[in-house]
């Protein structure tokens, strides 16, 4: 039970003191920005088919009789309103939307950005990567050897 007490004690110490993490933080951290990045990435396609279907009706309400009846769902209740009352309420709603799209995706970016300088300063390789900076090795020790030190491996 002596090491486990030794092993708990020196971990902690080594990832506030120093700047180095562990393999499993920086693991962990990076598999973090990952679920970040897709986060954004799945709102932002959500995001584009409300603004789909926003064009869509706009459209369809564009060629009608603005006096015209029609019926818009406004948090979960049905309410009658005339072509004319809605469709300007659409419009902004889309350009809203765009504006909310636009940010996501600098958001996107920007997270795409810090996870390669993350992937770049901790050498992380995804499985089936090959190392860009060194040729393999002959055998799989001398590969192992050389990676297993300076990078860590990602599934």
């Amino acid at each position: 039970g002596v090491n486990m007490a030794d092993s708990g004690k020196g971990r902690p110490g080594a990832a506030t003191g120093g700047k180095a993490l562990t393999a499993e933080q920086v693991v962990a951290r990076f598999n973090r920005l990952r679920q970040e990045q897709r986060g954004l990435a799945s709102k932002a396609a959500e995001l584009e088919l409300e603004l789909n279907e926003h064009s869509l009706v706009i459209e369809t309400l564009r060629e009608v009789d603005p006096t015209r009846r029609c019926y818009r769902m406004v948090g979960g209740i049905l309410v009658e309103r005339t072509v004319k009352e809605v469709l300007p309420a659409l419009e902004n709603n889309k350009e809203q939307i765009s504006k909310v799209i636009e940010t996501l995706n600098q958001q996107l970016q920007a997270k795409g950005r810090e996870l390669n300088e993350f992937r770049e300063k901790h050498n992380i390789r995804l499985v089936g990567e090959e190392d860009p900076k060194q040729p393999p090795k002959e055998g799989p020790e001398g590969a192992g050897a050389k990676g297993g030190a300076a990078g860590v491996l990602v599934s």
